[in-house]
């Protein structure tokens, strides 16, 4: 297993706020490992998580002009 990252680590890696991190543990909106108090994340763990967040980008639209 990797090293475990931290609520600070985290937050750089998804460039958030440290807050942002804390309130997705308070919701359970990410993977996390509880170590007594410590809240650490598995890096493969949260890069799988973040997988399943990803959502493809709009279709470019074909544009159509009036040639009136």
């Amino acid at each position: 297993m990797e090293r475990l990252l931290t609520v600070d680590e985290v937050a750089d890696w998804l460039r958030v706020k440290p807050r942002t991190v804390y309130q997705w543990v308070h919701e359970g909106y990410i993977p996390l490992i509880k170590i007594g108090a410590l809240v650490r994340f598995d890096h493969a763990a949260v890069a799988a998580w973040l997988k399943t967040r990803s959502v493809p980008g709009r279709a470019k639209r074909a544009v159509e002009f009036d040639v009136n």
